[in-house]
C-alpha cells in the first residue's frame, strides 16, 4: 500500500495543475448536478416489517384519503366556558373553514362533531387531514397552515397549528462555523504557518464540497432523511481537516530532513497517507455495516456518511499533494524556510544529492516540523514519560473515572423526537404545550387502530370488539369513533392514551392493545400513529445494537491484528474503544435525557436520545478511535522492531504523535462541537456525543491508558503465535517496505 501511495504522490504533486484541475471540475460539475437533480428530504422516519409500518401500507393502498399527513391545530379561547357561547362556535367555524382552503387540505374536522373540546369549555382541538404525507408538503403550504387564524388571534385567542405536517429539515446555519473558526486556529498554531494551515482547510472544504454536492445530486433518487446530510457534513468536515493535517504534517517533517519537494511529498502521502487510507477504510466499514441492521433510513445515513469519508479520503491522497506543490517551503514558518532548497524535485538534483537525499531515512517527530531536530525534552516526551512511570495508578484512575462517567449509561431510554422536545418558541412546540395545557399530554401523541376485514360486513363486525377491548386496556383515554373507508372494508379508529409519546407507560400500552387485539377474527387488526412507529423503531434498533457492537468490536480486533502483528495491541484497543463508548453513553445521558448541565449546550427540554444515536455513535467513534490508535501505536511498533526496549519504543510513539494527535482531536471535537449550537434537538445531541467521544477516545484512552498499558506490558504486548504471523497478509501501515526499498535503490546506485 505504501508504495502505491508513495507512486500517486510524487505523482500528483509534478502534476499538480492537471490534478487541481480534475478536482476543480469534478466540484463544479457536481454542483450544477445538484442544483439541478436535487430532491426533497424525507422527515419521517420508516421501518419495514413491523406493525406500525404495515398498517401505514394498508391505509396507502385501501384508505389513501386517511393516509395523508395530519396537523392538529390547538385554539385556547380566551376565557373559560367561552367555547359554549355563539361567538365562541362561530370563531372556531371560522377557523374550521379556513383551514380547508390551505392547499392540499382534504378535511378539516369540526371539534364539536367529534367532542374534541376540553370540559371547561376554553381549549379546542381541530384535526386536519392533506392529501400527501408529510414529505410531499411544500414549503407554500406549510406557510398558509402556519397563518392560520390570524384574525382569531387579534381578538385574544391563541392558535396554535401543530403536528406531522410541521416537520421540516433541519436548517444548517452560521453556528457550525465556530467549529471550523477554531479548527483553523488550532491548524495555525500546530503549523506555525498561515499558508499551511489555509492550505490544509481548503483541502478539506474542498473534499465537503465535493462529498456533499455529490450527495445532494443522488437526493433526486435516494430518499434522504433530513438528518443525513447534517451527519455527512459533521464527518466530512471532521475527517477531511484531520486526514490533511496528518500528510501536511509528515510532508513538513520531510522537508526538513532535506528532501526534494516530490520525494517529501512521495514519502508523506506513501507513510501517513497508508495510516490515512486504513483510517478512512475504517470509517467506511464502520458506517456501510449499518446495512446489516436492515433498516432503510439508516443504512442511507451510513452510506451517504461513509461517501463523504471516502470523498475525504481520495482529496487528501491526490488533492493534497498538489496544493502542496503550489506551496513549497511556505508550509513552513518563515524561520525555518531559509533552511531549506528552494522546492527542488530529485530530478533537480546532482546525482549525488539526489543519493544524499534519498538516503535520508531519519523519521522527525512531529514536535520538530518546526524545528528540524527530535526535542526530546516536548511535552509529548515528558508526558509519556510520566505516564510510564505511573502506569499502574493511571491505569487505576483512568478505569475509574470512566467507570464512574459511564453510571448514567444503562438508564438510557431511546425514542423519536415528539414535539415535546422542539426548540421552545417553535411553532410545533408551542401546539404541543397548549394541547398538554388543555387536554393532558396523551393528546400529543394519538394511536390509530386499522380494522381490515375481507368484506365490509366483517370490518362492520369486528368496530365493536375492537373498541371494547382498546377501552379496556390500561392507560387509555379515549377511543375515538370509527372513520370508514368508501367501500367499507377498513376503519381506522384513534386512540388516546393518558401518557405522553415518549412516556414508557405509553409503551407498555401499545403492546398491551397489541396484545388484546391480535386474535380478532375476520379482520386484521394493526396499531400505528407516529407514537406507534417511535416504539417499533426504537426497540428494533435496540435489539440490533449489541450484533452491531460485536461486529466492530471483532472486526476492530481483525483490522488492528494485521496492522500491529500482535495479539494483545488489538484486544487492547478494542476495550479502549468499548470504554468509550460506555462513558459517551453516560454523558450523553446524563444532559439531554436527565438534564445536567443541560442549560450549557441549549437544550429547553430533556428527554430520550433519539433512536439511532448509539448504534450510529458506535459507528463513527469506532473508525475515529483506530485512526489514533494507528498513529500512536504503528510508531511504537516500528522502534520496537527497531530495537528499543518496549518501554522507550512506547515513550517514542507518544513523543512523537502526541502533537499532531492533539491538534487532530481538539479539530474534530471542535468541528462536532459547533453543530451542540443548532436548535434542532437531535443535530444538537449527535453533535454533543461525537465532540465528547472523541475528546474522551483522544485524551484519556488513546493518550493517557493506552501508553500505560503498553508499558505494563512490555514486550508481551508485541507478541504473535508464528502460525497467524505466517497467515497474516502484511498491509505494510507505516511504509517500512517502501523505506527497505528505497534505501535498497539508492545503495545500488551508490
Amino acid at each position: 500500500m505504501a508504495t502505491l501511495l508513495y507512486r500517486l504522490g510524487r505523482g500528483s504533486m509534478r502534476r499538480r495543475r492537471l490534478v487541481a484541475a480534475i478536482w476543480l471540475v469534478v466540484l463544479v460539475g457536481l454542483g450544477l448536478a445538484a442544483a439541478t437533480l436535487r430532491g426533497p428530504t424525507a422527515s419521517n422516519f420508516t421501518m419495514p416489517g413491523t406493525e406500525s409500518q404495515r398498517a401505514l401500507d394498508l391505509l396507502n393502498e385501501q384508505f389513501p384519503a386517511a393516509a395523508g399527513a395530519t396537523g392538529t391545530i390547538a385554539v385556547k379561547a380566551p376565557a373559560p366556558g367561552q367555547l359554549g357561547t355563539p361567538d365562541g362556535q362561530a370563531a372556531i367555524q371560522s377557523i374550521v373553514q379556513e383551514a380547508t382552503t390551505v392547499p392540499g387540505v382534504l378535511a378539516a374536522v369540526d371539534p364539536f362533531q367529534v367532542g374534541s373540546v376540553s370540559p371547561d369549555g376554553q381549549y379546542a382541538l381541530i384535526q386536519v387531514q392533506f392529501n400527501d404525507g408529510a414529505d410531499q408538503i411544500t414549503e407554500e403550504q406549510r406557510e398558509a397552515y402556519e397563518q392560520l387564524g390570524a384574525q382569531a388571534e387579534a381578538q385574544g385567542w391563541q392558535v396554535a397549528p401543530g403536528g406531522e405536517v410541521l416537520n421540516t429539515e433541519p436548517e444548517v446555519g452560521s453556528t457550525e462555523a465556530i467549529g471550523v473558526a477554531v479548527a483553523l486556529v488550532v491548524l495555525v498554531v500546530t503549523f506555525g504557518s498561515l499558508v499551511a494551515a489555509g492550505m490544509t482547510m481548503l483541502n478539506a472544504l474542498i473534499g465537503v464540497g465535493v462529498g456533499m454536492a455529490g450527495l445532494f445530486a443522488l437526493s433526486g433518487v435516494i430518499e434522504l432523511t433530513s438528518t443525513a446530510p447534517i451527519l455527512a457534513l459533521m464527518l466530512g468536515l471532521a475527517v477531511g481537516i484531520d486526514y490533511s493535517l496528518f500528510i501536511t504534517s509528515r510532508y513538513r517533517q520531510n522537508l526538513l530532513d532535506g528532501m526534494p519537494a516530490d520525494e517529501a511529498i512521495g514519502r508523506a502521502v506513501g507513510t501517513a497517507g497508508s495510516a490515512v487510507t486504513f483510517a478512512g477504510a475504517t470509517v467506511v466499514i464502520a458506517l456501510a455495516g449499518l446495512a446489516v441492521v436492515n433498516i432503510p433510513f439508516l443504512t442511507v445515513m451510513g452510506l451517504a456518511a461513509a461517501g463523504t469519508v471516502t470523498v475525504a479520503v481520495l482529496v487528501a491522497i491526490t488533492l493534497q499533494p498538489a496544493l502542496l506543490g503550489f506551496a513549497g517551503r511556505r508550509v513552513l514558518p518563515r524561520r525555518l524556510r531559509s533552511s531549506v532548497p528552494v522546492a527542488l524535485t530529485a530530478d533537480d538534483l546532482p546525482d549525488d544529492a539526489a543519493r544524499r537525499s534519498d538516503v535520508t531515512t531519519h523519521r522527525a517527530a512531529p514536535e520538530t516540523a518546526t524545528n528540524g531536530s527530535e526535542d526530546t525534552s516536548a511535552f509529548g516526551f515528558r508526558w509519556a514519560r510520566l505516564i510510564t512511570r505511573f502506569r499502574i495508578p493511571v491505569i487505576l484512575v483512568g478505569l475509574l473515572g470512566l467507570g464512574l462517567l459511564a453510571l448514567p449509561a444503562p438508564d438510557m431510554r431511546l425514542a423519536l423526537p415528539d414535539a415535546g422536545t422542539a426548540p421552545v418558541g417553535s411553532a410545533a412546540r408551542v401546539s404541543n404545550d397548549l394541547i398538554t395545557e388543555g387536554f393532558g399530554p396523551g393528546f400529543t401523541g394519538r394511536l390509530a387502530v386499522v380494522v381490515a376485514g375481507d368484506d365490509a360486513g366483517a370490518t362492520a363486525a369486528a368496530i365493536p370488539q375492537v373498541t371494547a377491548l382498546v377501552q379496556r386496556t390500561d392507560n387509555v383515554l379515549a377511543v375515538a369513533p370509527p372513520q370508514l373507508s368508501p367501500d367499507g372494508r377498513t376503519a381506522l379508529l384513534g386512540v388516546i392514551p393518558q401518557t405522553g409519546p415518549t412516556d414508557p407507560a405509553t409503551e407498555t400500552m401499545v403492546h398491551d392493545i397489541r396484545t388484546a387485539v391480535g386474535d380478532i377474527q375476520g379482520a386484521d387488526v394493526l396499531l400505528t400513529g407516529v407514537t406507534a412507529i417511535g416504539i417499533d423503531i426504537s426497540e428494533k434498533l435496540s435489539d440490533a445494537l449489541p450484533i452491531y457492537l460485536a461486529l466492530v468490536v471483532g472486526l476492530s480486533i481483525l483490522l488492528l491484528m494485521l496492522v500491529f502483528r500482535s495479539v494483545l495491541v488489538p484486544v487492547k484497543a478494542a476495550l479502549g474503544f468499548l470504554l468509550t463508548v460506555a462513558a459517551t453513553f453516560g454523558i450523553t445521558v446524563a444532559v439531554f435525557q436527565q438534564g445536567h448541565l443541560a442549560d450549557l449546550v441549549g437544550l429547553d427540554t430533556p428527554g430520550p436520545l433519539i433512536s439511532f444515536l448509539p448504534i450510529l455513535l458506535i459507528g463513527i467513534l469506532f473508525g475515529l478511535a483506530m485512526d489514533y490508535e494507528v498513529f500512536l501505536v504503528s510508531r511504537m511498533r516500528e522502534d520496537f522492531v527497531h530495537g528499543d526496549t518496549a518501554q522507550q519504543a512506547t515513550i517514542n510513539g507518544m513523543g512523537h504523535g502526541a502533537r499532531v494527535v492533539t491538534a487532530a482531536a481538539l479539530i474534530m471535537t471542535s468541528v462536532f462541537g459547533g453543530f451542540i449550537f443548532l436548535d434542532d434537538p437531535v443535530i444538537k445531541s449527535m453533535g454533543f456525543a461525537l465532540a465528547i467521544g472523541v475528546a474522551i477516545d483522544a485524551f484519556v484512552v488513546r493518550m493517557t491508558i493506552v501508553p500505560a498499558v503498553m508499558s505494563l506490558l512490555g514486550k508481551v504486548a508485541w507478541w504473535l503465535p508464528r502460525w497467524l504471523d505466517r497467515a497474516l497478509p502484511n498491509v505494510d501501515i507505516e511504509g517500512e517496505k517502501l523505506r527497505a526499498r528505497l534505501d535498497d535503490k539508492v545503495g545500488a546506485g551508490a
